[in-house]
């Protein structure tokens, strides 16, 4: 069956230019141009509401480039004032002032807690140095004279002290007399209390693990023994002799960390243990239930196929089940990209949940008792996450709804009723931060077309005011020549339609037959086919796309069955075959892309990261001869070399799996390369390790398969940088 095209262009007439300049020979773009100020996105740093919701405030380095100040901005007038000099923020006895790296307003807003020296724990910098500073009389002192690092400091809710961790510790100092207490006693290398060992953080997005109960009362944490886990060696070969750093990084069907919730009565120190323990599983979400007696735990079984929210009883430690929570394949807990996915409303009455049940994702509200009160939003969308409930009992949410490449925002009322589209322009309103008060809020707006401007808007959705506006990055773009993406649409050989998008070269000629490079994610409820800036890929890979498309390649991307904002089907296809399915498709985006009249079928190339890497390679593999070229960075090569959470929640074990195992790893395909293939690979990557493409590798050359590999010595998963894109550029440039 021929394939079924749909071309759908975004180009409006006011962007003409930004489409039709060819760019000038001596004017395009480098590899060092990816990281140039002139074509870096402008944004308010820090955004944060104050407590009232009156003013929003953001973080701004000084003139002088001695400090970071804070500025506090009137959503009323947009008059801007400083709350903070940063040149002022020199702590006692020390001559340098310190960066604020974050910081966390006080329950009145007199005080502010500044977080700075911030440390890599794994993904992100989350410990450092906090220090309380005083608004009125402009003081700034530290929360601890102890060493060591702190994590996840909060105010109480009376404001009167402060909690954190230090060394798998909970801490916590009164702020009247300054006086520091011990919490527990047993945190180190097996024992973590108040944070989280490497897989939690990583795949249920879990990194601060301890609560203040609402009436400052308590603290409720989580507490995991790591001892089960084997450790994994990073190795250092910088060095004279190679330096060893062990991890503890539970591998597929492997043992976890076994997990117990306590509560810790500030007075006296006891503690009392939850009984929720859920053997080899997970305790996935834990908080307070608008209440100081009780808890509300979500407990997911290792399969990740059930989910029970239980309510538990702080004084006693008892828990019972309020409702559960199953599905046929998995449920992610952490798909709405937020810690907390209930969310308590009507003081503490009812709380709201979202679920898959019906077959697209949705918002729900419950009784306290669990009972459903009833489904709040409806229809073939999906609910990405919800932004918070005001007064009037409005629930505001963003959808990937007209259309799944784009996302809106709405809100429907709690008593039900039809839905209110707030948002009007196409494209994608994303990092929607809503006002204490409601009244308010701020927003990333983009399309494909446009870069992303930062506004201000009443809670009717009319803007008020634009903060940042990034027109300097469009107007370099289309000086340079750069095509913004085009739309389109397919039908696979089985009938199933995708989405994709190209971006042609600026003085594209439809008699020529061009080079394509696909750029693939392809992972589990992923896109990278959105009607945003950065076409699914992020600034300095669209960057990327953008050099190429101007040296003569048409770029392309395809959003395989298995992604997201298509509803549960279209996403859970690929359970228990991880990658198979994925493949498929991109292998039929390809033969589709060959077919057009405008493109060369003999010079076609894919290229990814992390699960694109693994993408890439595996449909690279299984394709033939239909692919001349591919770049797989940092993939996973065989499913049983990555963590219990991610792989398990597709794949089950590998012994529960051992044909899906089989089918999706590219060490098992790898006699079936024809293409010239190069392997990119950090040497510190702590979440796809470096003995991934060690293996593949060895596989390689056993199947007699020549290739290129280059190697970043203690580099993260997180790879970048001039030298990067250089070799990228290169490589496609020699063997497309």
């Amino acid at each position: 069956m021929r394939a079924r095209c749909v071309l759908q262009s975004l180009i409006p007439l006011a962007l003409l230019a930004f489409a039709t300049a060819p760019a000038p020979a001596q004017d395009r773009l480098t590899p060092a141009d990816l990281y140039t100020p002139e074509l870096g996105l402008e944004d308010l740093d820090q955004l944060r509401w104050t407590p009232v919701g009156d003013a929003f405030a953001y973080v701004e380095a000084d003139s002088a480039g001695r400090g970071t100040d804070l500025w506090r901005m009137d959503v009323r007038t947009g008059e801007r004032s400083r709350l903070v000099t940063g040149a002022s923020l020199v702590p006692p006895g020390e001559r340098e002032p310190i960066p604020i790296e974050g910081y966390e307003w006080s329950p009145d807003g007199s005080k502010l807690l500044l977080f700075s020296h911030a440390q890599r724990v794994w993904r992100l910098r989350t410990k450092g140095r906090f220090y309380i500073y005083d608004l009125a009389a402009r003081t700034l002192r530290p929360i601890s004279s102890a060493p060591g690092w702190q994590q996840f400091a909060k105010f109480s809710p009376d404001g009167r002290r402060i909690g954190f961790v230090r060394d798998h510790d909970l801490h916590v100092v009164d702020l009247t007399t300054g006086r520091e207490t011990r919490l527990t006693a047993d945190g180190g290398d097996a024992i973590i209390n108040g944070t989280f060992d490497w897989v939690y953080e990583e795949e249920l997005g879990l990194r601060d693990g301890w609560r203040w109960s609402p009436d400052g009362a308590r603290i409720a944490f989580w507490r995991l023994d790591q001892s089960p886990i084997p450790r994994f060696f990073l190795i250092d070969e910088l060095p004279l002799y190679p330096q060893l750093f062990p991890i503890r990084y539970p591998k597929a069907g492997e043992p976890n960390s076994r997990v117990k919730v306590g509560v810790i009565e500030l007075d006296g120190g006891r503690i009392t243990w939850i009984d929720v323990e859920p053997g080899d599983g997970y305790v996935a979400r834990m908080d307070w239930a608008a209440s100081p007696a009780e808890l509300v735990v979500q407990r997911l079984n290792r399969h990740q196929n059930r989910l029970d929210v239980l309510l538990a009883d702080v004084r006693t430690g008892r828990s019972r089940v309020l409702f559960t929570e199953t599905d046929s394949a998995w449920i992610d807990p952490d798909w709405t990209g937020f810690e907390e996915t209930l969310t308590w409303v009507r003081d503490g009455q009812q709380f709201l949940w979202t679920s898959e049940r019906d077959g697209y994702h949705h918002i729900y509200l419950y009784q306290r008792d669990g009972s459903l009160a009833r489904q709040l939003t409806r229809g073939e969308f999906d609910v990405v996450h919800w932004m918070g409930v005001d007064h009037g009992g409005w629930v505001y949410y963003v959808a990937a709804d007209p259309t799944p490449l784009e996302r809106q925002l709405f809100r429907v009322r709690l008593d039900g009723g039809r839905p209110q589209r707030l948002s009007q322009e196409p494209g994608a309103h994303d990092e929607i931060l809503l006002a204490p008060d409601a009244r308010h809020y701020l927003e990333w707006y983009s399309r494909a077309d446009a870069a992303p401007v930062r506004r201000l808007h009443s809670a009717d959705g009319r803007v008020l005011r634009v903060l940042r506006d990034n027109a300097d990055v469009r107007r370099r773009l289309a000086a340079l020549g750069a095509r913004p993406p085009e739309f389109f649409r397919f039908r696979t050989s089985d009938g199933v339609e995708l989405n994709g998008w190209m971006i042609r070269p600026p003085d594209f000629d439809p008699e020529r037959r061009y080079p394509v490079l696909m750029y693939v994610y392809g992972g589990p409820g992923s896109q990278t086919v959105l009607e945003a800036w950065g076409a699914g890929a992020g600034h300095s890979r669209y960057l990327w796309h953008q050099l190429l498309a101007q040296r003569g390649y048409i770029i392309a991307s395809v959003d395989n069955r298995g992604t997201g904002s298509r509803g549960r089907a279209f996403k859970k296809l690929t359970y228990l075959d991880l990658g198979t399915w994925e493949a498929h498709d991109q292998i039929e985006a390809a033969r589709y892309l060959g077919s057009l009249p405008f493109v060369d079928p003999g010079r076609i190339g894919i290229w990814g990261a992390s699960y694109g890497g693994t993408m890439s390679a595996l449909t690279m593999m299984r394709g033939g001869t239909l692919f001349r070229a591919g770049i797989a960075v940092a993939p996973v090569t065989h499913w049983k070399l990555y963590d219990t959470i991610y792989t398990e929640r597709y794949m089950r074990t590998p012994a529960e799996n051992p044909e899906g195992y089989r089918r999706s790893a590219p060490l098992e395909h790898a006699a079936g390369l024809t293409g010239q293939l190069l392997l990119v690979h950090g040497t510190g990557d702590d979440n796809v390790h470096f003995q991934n493409t060690v293996q593949l590798v060895q596989a390689l050359q056993d199947a007699g398969k020549q290739f290129a590999l280059m190697v970043y010595p203690n580099r993260t998963h997180a790879l970048g940088g001039v030298h990067l894109y250089e070799l990228y550029t290169r490589w496609i440039e020699q063997r497309l």
